[in-house]
């Protein structure tokens, strides 16, 4: 039968899978003393590219209101700092401190060491499909 017959069996998996990986991902990341909305934010940031909070927020999937709040949790941990956007001065731009680029390596190191693995082929066909997934759902969504 299709998956697309039985959308139920497909969100049991997907539900099954998430939580199971956040489960561990977060028993990791409690040695480390972060969460999993921080290590979010910090997998994100630690590209140094800088990213503005309505970046973030839409990268971490959580609202505004609540990445601020954990964005001044790190600042104020010296793993963030905000700087103006030099080509829009109107916008911030959020970076790793050196002190976040080190907590972001230890924990990183951590969770990689954790990480069930799959081979490579599996990994790119899983984020292929899961992709490929989102953006069907996307695009039913905005077409609704």
């Amino acid at each position: 039968m299709p998956t697309s017959s039985r959308p139920h069996d497909l969100m049991q998996l997907l539900t099954r899978a998430e939580r199971t990986a956040a489960r561990r991902l977060q028993a990791v990341l409690d040695e480390e003393g972060c969460s999993l909305d921080a290590w979010r934010v910090l997998a994100l940031l630690s590209d140094g590219r800088g990213h503005h909070m309505t970046g973030i927020a839409e990268a971490v999937f959580l609202p505004p209101p609540t990445l601020t709040k954990l964005v001044d949790h790190l600042v104020d941990q010296n793993l963030v700092h905000r700087r103006v956007d030099p080509l829009d001065r109107r916008r911030i731009l959020a970076h790793l401190t050196p002190r976040g680029q080190e907590y972001w390596r230890r924990v990183d190191r951590a969770v990689r060491a954790d990480w069930p693995t799959l081979t490579d082929a599996d990994g790119e066909l899983l984020r292929t499909l899961l992709d490929r997934l989102a953006e069907t759902l996307d695009a039913r969504v905005t077409h609704t």
